[in-house]
């Protein structure tokens, strides 16, 4: 698969959705109290803050790759006592994120952009699947977000895409 699958354009409107869908699923967590908001649940990250932790640390990892760093491990959730300290982080990650996506060519994105994992893994891939794979890595996280709110008793908020195309209007 040496041909691009997504346009410059497509992906500032997939990242565009990301950031929308990340901001809704952080409305949503502001009704819990940060017992619950810290409360081990028993899902893969432990908690609504380890959750949303992990997208946001995985956001600022790769991030960080695509700059030429390969940091060796994720921040961790447990340095923010409460959403509010979690949400002015991911402002930070989330503006970084967005101005290089909005800055990104056709040419960049075919372009191989090595880096290595937290284990020190060496890989070479080009930069729109690792693009595609952020965004995806994402929206499977704050599926768990979403479950675990309902087992708080919160409504979590609608995120699919179709909802955001129907935010942004006919034609967009």
């Amino acid at each position: 698969m040496s041909e691009i699958a997504l346009t410059p354009q497509q992906l500032r409107v997939l990242y565009d959705y990301n950031a929308w869908a990340n901001r809704r699923t952080l409305e949503a967590c502001s009704a819990l109290p940060d017992e619950q908001f810290k409360r081990d649940l028993g899902s893969s990250h432990r908690s609504v803050r380890d959750t949303l932790g992990h997208i946001m640390g995985a956001t600022w990892i790769w991030l960080e790759r695509w700059h030429g760093r390969s940091p060796s491990g994720l921040p961790q959730s447990d340095q923010y006592a409460n959403l509010s300290d979690l949400r002015g982080r991911w402002g930070e990650i989330e503006r970084d994120l967005l101005q290089f996506v909005a800055g990104l060519s056709k040419e960049e994105l075919e372009q191989d952009r090595p880096y290595r994992t937290t284990e020190g893994k060496a890989y070479s891939q080009p930069l729109w699947q690792m693009l595609q794979h952020l965004a995806n890595h994402s929206t499977y996280h704050r599926g768990q977000v979403a479950a675990m709110l309902r087992q708080l008793d919160v409504n979590p908020a609608a995120t699919d895409l179709i909802a955001f195309y129907r935010e942004l209007g006919p034609g967009s």
